[in-house]
């Protein structure tokens, strides 16, 4: 998007600034050695980015998700892709559920530190015989005394490794006891670096500097007032972070999409062949074009879907939209890209390559395109359930 006209022109510019220190070599060496970009995420930190949508009374910049998917689009864009975004992706929205459902004393202990960059908090829902159906986590938290003993496993648990923090969604009543399923769940912000707790890094495709884990967890102990909101009452609270995800994930995969678009129309423009710069050939231009104006019509989407959440009116349609239609315009600029590089775009120097791998991955995560369908399809058309 163009910053001209544009009322988010002065973040757009600011993050701009900071990610302009951080060039492809970097990523590059960062991803092939699956190192975390600490010099970039403290640069974030330190410009006040990483907790800009945290109230201002914790240390925050007070802003929106309208705000923050700007923000994370930017640093997606800027040649950074998954690797930068993801580095900041859980501190920028992953504390919205203890910013709306934790106590006072949590709010203030915690929001500061997640806003100045010094608390990393990982985000433990996903199982391996779960999935997506997360009212069947098998992961379980009994009552002893003032605490909580966690048992159980996840998956894909990003960042676990150094995060001090991580929000487990845990059952705390068995499911057969409890009137629907979707009871008995309990949010709780426990420990991560203990003796009790096992971490696995998990061999991955590509967003190799940010480290997605298996994580054990044997009989952890977790303080009461460590809990989020009421006992049984968790599945509620995780819900209402979904839409801001989607949102940002959505936000991030445009950037992607941009930064994937720009490599190959400069490549295109510099190309010669047969006398002539391939970008003349309308096999070359053509899917570039249709790329630009996917995005495009993605990113409006997912503006509506940002205000609407900012708002406080209902946007599950939206968020779903957005992740779904950015996620593929995302996927088919990089594709393109790495169409119009030809043999190169598979050249790990170009960094296409990173973007086409890592543009795959939203059209998975958080959730892959056919429950978008899904969710669209129900709740929107009315259609019968169909799983």
């Amino acid at each position: 998007m163009d910053v001209h006209d544009d009322p988010y022109k002065d973040i757009r510019e600011g993050v701009r600034d900071v990610c302009r220190q951080f060039g492809s070599e970097y990523w590059q060496k960062h991803d092939r050695e699956h190192e975390f970009p600490w010099d970039f995420y403290r640069a974030m930190a330190d410009g006040g980015w990483i907790g800009i949508a945290i109230d201002e009374e914790y240390g925050g910049g007070g802003t929106g998700i309208s705000e923050a998917a700007v923000l994370m689009e930017e640093v997606a864009a800027s040649g950074a892709a998954m690797n930068g975004a993801s580095s900041i992706h859980l501190s920028v929205f992953g504390m919205n559920p203890v910013a709306k459902y934790g106590s006072d004393e949590m709010r203030q202990k915690y929001l500061p530190r997640v806003a100045d960059g010094s608390l990393h908090v990982a985000f433990g829902v996903t199982e391996p015989d779960a999935g997506l159906d997360t009212t069947s986590i098998s992961t379980t938290a009994r009552r002893d005394g003032d605490r909580y003993l966690v048992r159980g496993r996840k998956v894909w648990t990003s960042k676990a490794q150094f995060c001090e923090k991580v929000l487990l969604l845990v059952r705390t009543t068995p499911v057969e006891e409890c009137a629907k399923r979707t009871d008995g769940l309990t949010l709780l912000l426990a420990d991560l670096q203990r003796p009790e707790v096992t971490i696995t890094p998990i061999d991955k495709l590509g967003r190799n500097a940010v480290v997605s884990c298996e994580v054990v967890y044997d009989d952890l102990p977790v303080d009461v007032v460590d809990r989020v909101g009421e006992e049984g009452k968790g599945f509620k609270y995780i819900l209402d972070g979904l839409n801001p995800e989607r949102i940002l994930i959505a936000a991030e995969a445009l950037g992607v999409g941009r930064a994937a678009l720009d490599a190959a129309v400069k490549y295109a423009n510099e190309r010669v062949v047969f006398g002539r710069s391939i970008g003349k050939n309308q096999g070359i231009a053509f899917p570039l074009a249709e790329a630009h104006m996917r995005l495009h019509a993605a990113s409006l989407v997912v503006r509506e879907a940002a205000e609407r959440y900012d708002a406080g009116l209902p946007c599950g349609e939206q968020a779903n939209t957005a992740k779904f239609l950015a996620a593929d315009a995302g996927h088919f600029a990089a594709d393109r890209a790495m169409q119009t590089l030809g043999g190169f775009g598979y050249a790990t120097e170009y960094d296409v390559s990173r973007y086409f791998t890592e543009s795959r991955l939203m059209k998975l995560a958080p959730l892959p395109q056919e429950m978008v369908l899904n969710y669209v399809a129900e709740h929107v058309l009315g259609l019968p359930r169909s799983y």
